[in-house]
C-alpha cells in the first residue's frame, strides 16, 4: 500500500490555509504519497466515520490560491476520555499514514503532539509537523517573522478602514472601528497606521496604567477634540478587541458586554460587536460632556479571516508547505515549520517558545519601544497635549483629563 499523509486545519481560518494545504499536497503527491484531507479538524480522528477527502494534484491546484479553508475547520479539542475511548487508530493503520500535518494555532499544535505521543504508545509511531497561523500576528516567531495570514488580513482590513475614513471625511462624522486581536494589537495598530487614523487604541499602550472603560473612551475623545481644534470635524478611531481582555470584571460590567467562552477558555468575542459596544460608550461620554458628534461603529473581524491571500501570503504559505516535506525528509517531527526572511527552512519546537514556568506560549506584543511605534504616536495620531488646553476649553472644562500622555501615564 502507498504511504500516505493526513492533513487537517484547526481553530479559525486565516488567509493562506488553502495555499498551505495545496502546497503540502502537491509536494507530497510529487514524491509518490497519497494525501488524505480530514474535515472538521481533530474531531474526525475521534470518530468511527471521519469525513475525509482524497486530495489529488488537480484539487490541490484548484484550491491553493482561494480564501477560506477547503478542509472544514473545527475548534474541537480532545479530552483524556476521548483518547481512551474514541481514538480512531484504524484510520492511521489502514491508510498507512506516516505523517500528520496540522495547520492552526498553538492549541492545534499542542494537540498534534498529544496525538503523536499517543500513537507512539500504541506502537504506531508517526511524524507530526505543524504549520502555525493567525491573523493576530502574535506567535513569537524568530526575528519578527509574521504569521501567515496577517499580511492579507491587514490588507483587507485597511481597504475597509480607508473606505470608512473616506466616508467620515465626506459626511463630517466619526467612525469607531474594532479590529480582531485577542492578545495583541498588531492588526488594529497596523490598520490604523496604514490609514493614518487619528487614534489607535491597543492593549500594549497601557503598560503603565490599568485599562479602564473611561481611559479607552477618553483617548478617542482626546482625538475628537484635537481634530476640532484643527478645524476637522471627522475622523476614525481603531480599537483592538484585545483591550477587553485586560479589563477587570468590574470594568467589563461597565462596558455592558456579557461573554461566553469557547472550549479553550477564550472569551467568544465573535459573538458580540466590539465596535457597537465601543461606539455606545463613546456616545454616552459625548452626551455627558455636551459634544455633538455623530459616530458610527464598524467591525473588522470575520470580514478578513477568509480574505483571498495577497501575494506575500501565497509565496510565504507555499514555502511553508514545501518546507513541511523538507523537514519530514530530514526526519524531523514534533515541530513547527519555520521559514525565515531569507527563505531558509528550519524546525521550530514548542519548547523553544513556551514559558518555562507556565508551559504556555506567550503572545508576541506590539513593540511600543520601536521607532515605528513611537513615530506613529508622534506624527500620525491626533490628541490633546498641554499646549492645547486653552483651545480645548471651548469644548470641555477639564482638558487635562483628555491629555493623551496623562491618560496613559506616559
Amino acid at each position: 500500500m502507498k504511504e500516505a499523509i493526513a492533513i487537517l486545519t484547526g481553530g479559525g481560518p486565516a488567509p493562506g490555509m488553502n495555499a498551505v494545504v495545496g502546497s503540502v499536497s502537491k509536494t507530497f503527491l510529487g514524491k509518490g504519497y497519497r494525501v488524505i484531507g480530514l474535515h472538521a479538524g481533530y474531531s474526525g480522528l475521534f470518530s468511527p466515520t471521519p469525513r475525509t477527502v482524497e486530495i489529488d494534484y488537480m484539487l490541490a491546484d484548484d484550491i491553493f490560491n482561494r480564501g477560506g479553508s477547503y478542509l472544514q475547520m473545527s475548534r474541537f479539542k480532545p479530552t483524556d476520555k476521548n483518547f481512551a475511548e474514541d481514538f480512531n487508530l484504524d484510520f492511521f493503520t489502514s491508510n498507512n499514514i506516516k505523517l500528520l500535518v496540522t495547520v492552526g494555532g498553538d492549541d492545534t499544535a499542542s494537540t498534534a503532539n498529544r496525538i503523536a505521543r499517543f500513537l507512539d504508545e500504541k506502537k504506531y509511531p508517526i511524524a507530526n509537523i505543524h504549520v502555525p497561523k493567525t491573523i493576530d500576528n502574535d506567535l513569537p516567531l524568530p526575528a519578527g517573522a509574521p504569521t501567515f495570514g496577517y499580511q492579507s488580513a491587514l490588507d483587507k482590513g485597511s481597504v475597509i478602514a480607508r473606505t470608512v475614513y473616506c466616508d467620515a471625511r465626506t459626511s463630517g462624522n466619526w467612525f469607531v472601528i474594532a479590529a480582531m486581536g485577542r492578545s495583541a494589537g498588531h492588526l488594529a495598530f497596523g490598520i490604523g497606521t496604514a490609514c493614518h487614523c487619528p487614534m489607535s487604541v491597543i492593549p500594549e499602550m497601557f503598560n503603565k496604567t490599568e485599562i479602564t472603560v473611561d481611559k479607552i473612551v477618553n483617548l478617542v475623545v482626546s482625538s475628537i477634540i484635537k481634530r476640532k481644534i484643527m478645524g476637522m470635524d471627522y475622523g476614525a478611531a481603531v480599537i483592538s478587541e484585545g483591550v477587553f481582555h485586560e479589563l477587570s470584571d468590574e470594568e467589563i460590567k461597565k462596558s455592558g458586554v456579557n461573554f461566553t467562552y469557547d472550549d479553550h477558555g477564550h472569551p467568544e468575542l465573535g459573538k458580540v460587536s466590539k465596535a457597537h459596544i465601543f461606539n455606545e460608550m463613546l456616545e454616552k461620554k459625548l452626551k455627558e460632556i455636551g459634544m455633538k458628534v455623530k459616530s458610527r461603529p464598524v467591525e473588522i473581524g470575520y470580514e478578513v479571516r477568509c480574505q483571498t491571500p495577497v501575494a506575500f501570503d501565497l509565496v510565504y504559505c507555499s514555502s511553508l508547505g514545501m518546507g513541511v516535506y523538507q523537514l519530514f525528509n530530514e526526519g524531523k517531527t514534533g515541530c513547527m515549520v519555520f521559514v525565515d526572511q531569507s527563505g531558509k527552512v528550519s524546525p521550530l519546537y514548542l519548547k523553544d517558545l513556551q514559558d518555562h514556568t507556565t508551559g504556555k506560549i506567550p503572545p508576541r506584543l506590539v513593540d511600543i519601544n520601536s521607532d515605528e511605534f513611537k513615530n506613529t504616536i508622534k506624527y500620525i495620531l491626533s490628541y490633546i497635549t498641554p499646549e492645547d488646553y486653552q483651545a480645548a476649553k471651548q469644548f470641555v472644562p477639564d482638558p487635562e483629563n483628555y491629555d493623551f500622555m496623562k491618560i496613559l501615564n506616559w
